[in-house]
């Protein structure tokens, strides 16, 4: 319940409030469960009728409820895509609290590999565990600390980098250092071969979003109400060339961003301070 653990958990509060939306863009039935049993030292919602009737809070949860349905909604389909078109190996990098092996239909010859700290994944298997649900797909956890060697470790779960697959770092990206970045971007593309995807999820222009006085107001609320500044885990670095280092090493990429996504879904996102809308991008990358 701290640093980026509690981070992973509002992202949840944020799936469970959407999924209990009209009209909502994702199904998380585990969403909700993850935040009731975490029991957090500051209460997060779960529903936005649970939200009250202050204003700022109101627009700051409705908010995060659409991003993280528009987020999962759009990594959920390039990662079915991917699927259907042969990839037999999907890699959840820093999985956290969503559950696409449960949540999500797969093809029988699936594997969803988890990689994430042995305490999310034990607490995650907990609560699924509770619920007496079955996986969707084969699904194998690999509980590393990303910033330490983990190749070693998904190899023995079962992964063969001789077969196609498809990588997703969703939330990650953000708190690693530019040199972990890179590093982690090679790990990833000495086990992939021609035929395999790569989604990221990137925040473009984060020094310059830490000194916008509309981000910083917002920011301090939600630190409050979190108990939380996630701004305190960014590095303080120059921006990372994603999209250009991908090219430069034998990918092909495409890049849509979180305000466009948002508009394809038919919905928008009433605070447009915070970082993700205004300088959030999806980055999908193949072989």
């Amino acid at each position: 319940m701290t640093g980026v653990g509690l981070t992973a958990l509002g992202v949840a509060a944020g799936r469970a409030m959407e999924t209990h939306s009209e009209g909502a863009l994702v199904s998380d039935p585990f969403a909700e469960a993850f935040v009731r049993a975490a029991a957090p030292p500051k209460p997060m919602p779960t529903r936005l009728e649970d939200v009250g009737d202050d204003e700022d809070q109101v627009m700051s949860w409705t908010s995060m409820a659409t991003y993280m349905g528009v987020r999962s909604r759009y990594f959920d389909e390039r990662l079915a895509a991917a699927a259907e078109a042969g990839a037999s190996q999907i890699v959840l990098l820093a999985a956290g609290l969503d559950a696409r092996a449960y949540r999500m239909s797969w093809p029988e010859s699936v594997t969803v590999f988890e990689l994430d700290a042995p305490k999310v994944l034990a607490f995650k298997d907990a609560v699924l565990a509770g619920r007496g649900v079955r996986a969707g797909a084969q699904r194998r956890t690999v509980a590393v600390d990303l910033r330490n060697e983990w190749t070693g470790a998904l190899r023995q779960a079962g992964f063969d980098p001789a077969r196609p697959s498809a990588w997703l770092a969703e939330g990650l990206m953000m708190f690693l250092p530019n040199a972990a970045k890179e590093r982690l971007l090679r790990i990833v593309g000495d086990l992939t071969v021609p035929g395999s995807s790569l989604e990221v999820e990137y925040v473009e222009g984060m020094a310059a979003i830490r000194r916008d006085p509309q981000f910083q107001r917002r920011r301090a609320q939600m630190s409050e109400r979190m108990g939380l500044d996630v701004t305190d885990l960014w590095p303080d670095e120059p921006d990372f060339p994603l999209g250009d280092w991908l090219r430069e090493h034998g990918w092909t990429v495409s890049t849509d961003y979180v305000v466009d996504v948002t508009g394809r879904y038919g919905r928008r996102l009433e605070d447009e301070s915070m970082f993700p809308p205004r300088s959030g991008a999806f980055v999908s990358a193949r072989k």
